[in-house]
């Protein structure tokens, strides 16, 4: 806690003023948490300041609060790339970063519990820098960062606001930016040893080498290939449920009859169930095989009964069974952007509605994928396919452009299977 606090102070983080009249105020408390290592074991102890937010006004003490952060598939995509042209893939985390960023809101926060002046007791905190909490904090750090990283000669994504590209002759590097974790990729050794320099002198940061856990995701990586796995986060998952001793199954969803809205008696634990079917779609980040298992089950969050508890139990079942997989990617060339999709016709028991997927492949390596219920109901198996393929070649545009902004002009357009 004093580390923690000593560090608020040295960043001139609020200054102790008498209270306005008629102020609004925000309290404040220390969270405590256990910092792991990517194999699971203990890192560290770490303390942390934190507002309460909830009681923030718009217009007063906070105005626009939305920051972007990186796309699943824009990560798999520069990985994708990256690995194809040999590049050096090293990950970097920022110290504090909402204390990095000045508050352009008049905000007031009661003082710290533990370390009140008790010289000026009815003062209040001035903030002068964003704290972790605030409606608007994540998006005064990525303004932040954003300023800065262009300042040097980077240059943002239109496709993804939360990629920025670097490029000076044959020298190329490639910044993917989620909240305060940042994946680098670079043409050349010397490339990356300045840009990180650059950036730990603008902000502080802590170097973490060569790319091998970020956001929940193990990454195993030699010269010739990359493997993508959520072993850990799948445990976690079936320890959550209870399950961790299941018995395993050897596919994610029955292929009998499609789950229905109103059949069987609700859940008794509802909050469970969502719990378990959010922290499920995560784990799709690296787990194709079970995007339409997920999707199916998440479709009745809002009201989960008996059966559809059934039906996100055997996926778990499955992902016992299945815990070593993930996504393989190969150094291979990327010169072809090849998408399938399929959809079924009025697949929905309750609404009729038909459910579209599709993939997309950029050479060999899988970097897109869905799985979604259409939007509006389809007469015909033709209306039903049209509208997938609608969705597919939307995605393949998005893609396409992406790949040109990384500057990967040989990728042939799209074909559709």
């Amino acid at each position: 806690m004093c580390d923690e606090y000593n560090a608020l102070i040295k960043n001139n983080t609020w200054t102790l003023v008498e209270r306005p009249p008629g102020a609004n105020v925000i309290r404040c408390m220390w969270l405590f948490k256990h910092k792991f290592c990517f194999d699971g074991t203990f890192e560290r102890y770490k303390a942390q300041l934190v507002v309460n937010g909830k009681n923030q006004e718009v217009g007063i003490d906070c105005d626009e609060t939305f920051s972007p952060v990186v796309r699943p598939n824009t990560i798999r995509t520069v990985l994708s790339l990256a690995v194809s042209r040999r590049w050096s893939i090293h990950q970097l985390d920022v110290k504090n970063a909402f204390l990095h960023d000045n508050l352009q809101e008049t905000v007031y926060m009661f003082q710290p519990p533990g370390f009140q002046d008790y010289t000026k007791p009815k003062h209040v905190c001035l903030l002068q820098k964003s704290l972790y909490g605030l409606k608007q904090a994540p998006r005064a750090w990525y303004q932040r960062f954003a300023t800065y990283i262009l300042s040097i000669g980077f240059v943002s994504s239109k496709c993804d606001p939360s990629l920025f590209i670097y490029r000076n002759g044959q020298n190329m590097a490639y910044l993917l930016l989620y909240v305060d974790d940042i994946i680098l990729a670079t043409s050349s050794d010397d490339l990356r040893t300045r840009i990180i320099a650059l950036l730990r002198a603008e902000f502080a940061m802590t170097y973490l080498g060569p790319l091998s856990y970020f956001l929940g995701i193990s990454v195993k990586h030699t010269s010739q290939h990359m493997f993508l796995s959520q072993t850990k986060y799948a445990e976690e998952i079936l320890a959550r449920a209870h399950m961790s001793s299941c018995n395993p199954c050897a596919t994610p969803v029955d292929t009998k009859a499609k789950l229905s809205a109103s059949n069987g008696p609700p859940m008794q634990d509802p909050t469970l169930y969502r719990q378990l079917a959010s922290a499920l779609q995560y784990l799709t980040f690296t787990r194709p095989d079970i995007t339409y298992a997920v999707q199916q089950v998440c479709l009745f969050m809002h009201d989960p009964r008996e059966p559809h508890y059934h039906a996100l139990k055997r996926i778990l079942r499955y992902l016992k069974g299945t815990l070593e997989y993930g996504m393989h990617y190969t150094c291979t060339p990327a010169s072809e952007l090849l998408s399938y999709t399929d959809a079924d016709w009025g697949g929905c028991p309750d609404s009729r509605r038909s459910t579209s997927g599709y993939c997309a492949f950029l050479g060999d390596n899988l970097i897109s994928w869905s799985s979604k219920r259409q939007a509006t109901l389809s007469r015909s198996s033709v209306e039903a396919e049209y509208r997938g393929v609608a969705n597919v070649v939307a995605e393949s545009c998005w893609l396409r452009n992406l790949l040109l902004e990384l500057h990967c002009d040989n990728v042939v357009y799209c074909r559709l299977l």
